[in-house]
């Protein structure tokens, strides 16, 4: 029995740590969030069904300790080696990270086991073992979720510790300004462009990459922040209603922008009111002399821009109206499209100075409190408008990022550098500067191959976006995409809607997830697009591999809309 049992353990110490290690990584990708976690095992359980199988087979080997379920024991486990070790040596696009905290619950969870382990041989022997092995390797798919509210105090009293050495940094710089930039899209390319103008004044701190998260925020100021700097521009992430306001109570922002409002991150808001009043807690944090710029373009910040009337500073770009919310059918319901127009390539003298038009007539928005965009050329090199300020002074801009839905971002960015002081003459060469973000419509030419980069975390709006930008260019037009995710029950609704734009805008469409992009082939086929151009693979480097094979003449340009974390 002895001899059994120290097989079964040579077994189970790598099954263990392979389990272990790719739940903790899809735990990490959640979040550290339980709840998120909790949902993700609810959709994903199937994929390792053969834990659920080892439970099961681990509890009958407690009560029937015979040599026959030591064996399919012994090769479950090897199997569960396999499979794990397979998953570990994947490609992943984010990679496990070994943080403090995860090390943290590795010592935890492998505490946990060995006092269970121990307990069990105390009190009934070496007979149960076998069985208490196989269930302690399979119970990792939720350990992790054990673990973290094991750890939850520790966490805490870590994490204000950080939280406090940042405050502490941040009352050292006592001038420096805080910009607090947030909102459904459009947040990070603003933060990006607001570096590029401010930069020529002043010396600016900006949170690197996607580092929007409370602890993010912190280890920026604590790495990185010194007695120099003079604006710091804070990125500001949700996925749940408090994560602004947890944010804004750290480093206290003297100005806001609030990029636009819209459906994402649905299955962790719920509503849509959740979210608006969630981006709105940026405004609710500023003091009464601070800023806040306003998309005056988004239909859901109208709703709510009537209660921030104190030194509110609307940006809007004209294609839509003035102020306009272009509200046009992308899902379910009616939704924004965040003053992007239509795939026409003008946008001719649609909006002059704010206090020469007529009223904006929108709630909380009035005339000559706003930057407006106009005369909007777009072509495949750059796109040219022109910028008019509430006192009505103008200025023409040329940048190299393309498509017009990159103005209203820009617009933003100038409206803020322009109210701290800088004059809009003294933007024009900044805004030239601009460089597109990676992912986010970033283009890289390869011979006769343009590969349109629009990778990151795709939503309704910007997708939309995209296809139409995608439509302009004179080649083949190919979409390489697998949807969009985090939508909630809406989710189908918005990929079908999706399906319909792209077909109206590609040569070729490439999904890549065949469950996941059904509703984007049924709208895609629903417009009457040939079906041997609409095609499903497996992995993105399939459907890559298709888009190069194309033989069709002409320039090909490959848009890449949005690219799934790996626990999706």
């Amino acid at each position: 029995m002895e001899i059994r049992t120290l097989i079964a353990a040579v077994l189970a110490v790598p099954a263990f740590y392979l389990t272990f290690r790719y739940n903790m990584h899809m735990f990490q990708l959640n979040g550290y969030k339980n709840g998120e976690h909790i949902n993700w095992l609810k959709k994903n359980i199937r994929q390792q069904w053969i834990l659920v199988f080892c439970v099961l087979l681990g509890i009958c080997r407690i009560f029937l300790p015979v040599l026959a379920l030591d064996i399919v024991g012994y090769l479950t486990l090897l199997l569960i080696f396999v499979v794990y070790r397979a998953m570990k040596h994947m490609k992943s696009k984010k990679k496990l990270v070994y943080t403090a905290r995860v090390k943290r619950m590795m010592a935890t969870d492998f505490i946990l086991t060995v006092v269970c382990a121990a307990l069990v041989f105390r009190f009934a022997g070496w007979k149960p073992l076998n069985g208490v092995l196989l269930i302690l390797v399979a119970v990792q798919f939720f350990m992790n979720l054990v673990c973290n509210v094991i750890n939850h105090p520790i966490e805490s009293g870590v994490n204000q510790y950080y939280i406090n050495d940042a405050k502490k940094k941040l009352h050292q710089v006592p001038d420096l300004k805080i910009i607090g930039v947030t909102g459904s899209y459009g947040k990070t390319s603003v933060k990006f462009y607001l570096q590029t103008l401010l930069q020529e004044r002043f010396h600016v701190l900006v949170t690197p990459e996607s580092y929007n998260t409370p602890m993010g925020v912190v280890r920026t100021i604590r790495g990185s922040l010194k007695r120099t700097h003079e604006v710091f521009v804070c990125e500001m992430g949700a996925r749940h209603v408090g994560d602004i306001k947890e944010i804004c109570d750290i480093v206290h922002p003297h100005h806001g922008v609030i990029t636009s409002i819209g459906p994402q991150h649905l299955e962790t808001f719920f509503n849509m009111e959740n979210i608006k009043n969630t981006k709105f807690e940026l405004a609710d944090a500023l003091p009464e002399d601070g800023m806040l710029f306003l998309n005056g373009d988004n239909a859901y910040i109208q709703e709510k821009a009537g209660e921030y009337r104190n030194k509110t500073f609307y940006y809007a770009e004209g294609s839509s109206g003035i102020g306009g919310a272009a509200k046009e059918d992308i899902g379910a319901g009616s939704v924004e499209t965040d003053g992007v127009g239509t795939s026409s390539v003008e946008a001719k003298d649609v909006v002059a100075s704010g206090a020469q038009t007529q009223d904006m007539q929108k709630p909380g928005i009035k005339s000559g409190d706003g930057y407006y965009a106009s005369d909007i050329a777009v072509s495949q090199t750059g796109t040219e408008f022109t910028v008019t300020a509430p006192n009505g002074e103008s200025e023409r801009f040329h940048m190299r990022l393309i498509g017009a839905h990159n103005v209203i971002n820009v617009v933003g960015a100038i409206s803020v550098a322009n109210r701290l002081g800088i004059a809009l003459k003294d933007l024009r060469i900044p805004v030239r500067r601009i460089e597109p973000v990676p992912h986010r419509m970033q283009m890289r030419e390869h011979g006769l191959v343009t590969i349109i980069d629009d990778a990151y975390n795709s939503n309704p709006v910007g997708s939309k976006a995209a296809v139409e930008t995608l439509a302009m260019f004179d080649g083949v037009r190919i979409l390489v995409t697998p949807g969009m995710v985090e939508l909630g029950d809406k989710e189908r609704e918005y990929n079908y809607k999706f399906g319909t734009y792209a077909a109206d805008c590609c040569d070729y469409i490439l999904l890549v997830g065949r469950k996941h992009t059904e509703p984007i082939r049924e709208g895609v086929l629903s417009k009457g697009f040939a079906e041997d151009r609409c095609l499903v693979y497996d992995k993105l480097e399939e459907a890559l591999s298709y888009a190069y094979s194309i033989k069709e003449q002409g320039h090909k340009y490959i848009l890449l809309e949005n690219d799934l974390p790996d626990n999706y």
